[in-house]
Formats: C-alpha cells, sequence, structure tokens
C-alpha cells in the first residue's frame, strides 16, 4: 500500500487572519490532525469557519515519543496526517521533530504548509543584523546549566533568536548581560503580531532595567552577534595593557574596562578581574 503524507502546518502566532489559506484547506483534507492542544485546535477550526471529520489526536511533549509509532503507522497505511502545534511551525520548539525522522526514515513524505513563524517575525522588527542569524530556542532553566550554555555563545557572530517565558525574561536577560556584556544591542519582542504587541529595542542593561516590571505574554530575545573580527586577543595580560592605554587616553578606568570588554566579546567583569586582580 502506498504510504500517506505528514503535513507540517504553521499555525497563526497571533492574529487569525494572518493564517495561510492553504492551512484550512489541509484540516479538511486531512485523514488524521495530531494537535499540540486539542482545545486550540477546536478554537482554530471553529475561528478560520471550516468543517473537519479527520480523527484528532493530541500531540505533546509529554506523550510525543509514545504517539510518534502510532502516527507513523497510520502514515504507513496510507493517512494524511496534519501536525499542528499551538503557534508557528511545528518541530521548531515544538512537538514534531520525533515523527519528521521517522516518517523520513521510513520513506514517507513529509511536505509543510509555510506561514508565522515567531523565530522570523522577531529578527525581522528587531533592528539586528540578519543576515546571518541562529535560532538558541530555550535556555536551560537551572542558572548554572544556562551559564554555560551562554559561555558557549560567547564568540557567536551570528544574531542570536531565544524563546522564553515571561516569568524568566529578567533573570534570562541578566544572565545574557552578564555573558555577553551590558552593552550587547538586543530586542525584547513580546506578543508579537497580537494586539498588545511590544517591542523593546537597546542595550542588554538597558532591557534587564525593563523587566523589572511585570513581564506578560509570549517572549522571543533577539540579540546581536559579536562583532566579526574582534582585534582584542582572549588574553587577562592583553586586557590590562589595552585598558592602560585607553586610560592614557583620557577615558575613566570604568569606561576602559567597557571597551575592552565590548572589543574582547566579554564580560565587563572578567576584564575588571584581570585588571584589579591580576
Amino acid at each position: 500500500m502506498t504510504s500517506g503524507t505528514l503535513i507540517l502546518a504553521a499555525t497563526p502566532i497571533g492574529r487569525v487572519e494572518d493564517a495561510p489559506p492553504r492551512l484550512a484547506t489541509e484540516l479538511i483534507a486531512a485523514d488524521v490532525i495530531a494537535a499540540e492542544d486539542t482545545r486550540r485546535l477546536r478554537r482554530l477550526v471553529t475561528d478560520l469557519g471550516v468543517e473537519s471529520t479527520a480523527r484528532v489526536l493530541s500531540y505533546f511533549e509529554g506523550n510525543e515519543a509514545g504517539r510518534t509509532p502510532q502516527l507513523l503507522e497510520m502514515l504507513l497505511s496510507g493517512s494524511r496526517v496534519v501536525l499542528v502545534t499551538d503557534a508557528g511551525m511545528p518541530s521548531v520548539s515544538d512537538p514534531g521533530y520525533r515523527l519528521v525522522a521517522a516518517a523520513v526514515e521510513h520513506g514517507v513524505h513529509v511536505t509543510a504548509v509555510p506561514g508565522p513563524s515567531a523565530v522570523l517575525t522577531a529578527l525581522a522588527v528587531s533592528g539586528l543584523p540578519v543576515d546571518r542569524f541562529c535560532f538558541e530556542g530555550f535556555l536551560p532553566r537551572k542558572a548554572g546549566e544556562r551559564s554555560r550554555r551562554l559561555a558557549s555563545l560567547a564568540k557567536e557572530e551570528r544574531t542570536m533568536v531565544f524563546f522564553e517565558a515571561p516569568h524568566r525574561t529578567g533573570a534570562v536577560l541578566a544572565a545574557l548581560a552578564e555573558a555577553f556584556g551590558p552593552d550587547r544591542p538586543a530586542a525584547v519582542c513580546r506578543e508579537l503580531t497580537k494586539t498588545y504587541e511590544e517591542v523593546i529595542r537597546g542595550p542588554l542593561a538597558d532591557l534587564v532595567t525593563w523587566a523589572e516590571g511585570e513581564v506578560r505574554g509570549e517572549i522571543t530575545l533577539v540579540v546581536q552577534g559579536i562583532a566579526p573580527g574582534s582585534d582584542v586577543p582572549q588574553d587577562p595580560d592583553a586586557w590590562r595593557g589595552l585598558v592602560a592605554e585607553i586610560e592614557a587616553e583620557g577615558a575613566t578606568r570604568k569606561d576602559a574596562i567597557l571597551e575592552v570588554a565590548r572589543r574582547a566579546g566579554v564580560p565587563k567583569r572578567e576584564v575588571y578581574d584581570a585588571v584589579h586582580k591580576g
């Protein structure tokens, strides 16, 4: 028997009118719809004004591993399976990767309904360089693991995109400022495409101050990468010498340390320690 087709269908990240026209068509034609949240799926179908006779199965982080073999069996038996998540493109920090990998391994046709993406939308409105970028998803919740992850990104030249929960945004922005320096340009994109959409742009230090208030809604963070070809070696002795040179030109020690940290792409605390404890 000819195998079916797996369709990864992008759903609106805010306004339902942003849904691609083909989304409704695929929901109607589906034999099976795998949904991250079946209640949200019902609302989406109602808002789109369509009727679907497809079998609906939940497919979320908690049951993804166990549900994948069942969906794969349906695909191999010829079913047309549409996968939707709460918002945006399935498998991008959402359920979907396991099913796609299994389908590809078994020769099942996989396609997508392109549409809204919080990653690309945030990049577009951030005002930061978009010629090269990387998506880092959600950072680890534990402070130590988060610090290690950010340390591994200290030399990243591409613009970075992160997802974050509103109640952790303040702590994450503080960790970003510590890892990349307080002057690193960034943007907080909140409630993208929704009624209360807000984009706050500025150095990380300013965004940390902004986050001291209550942060609400869906959050996407965009952070500029380090300037390519940094002219400062990763050597505390070199940092001390350069701070002294900048001070000799009339700058304060604080400003000199900030300048060296920026050019070296390291937190100012590391340069401060090199100057005062070296």
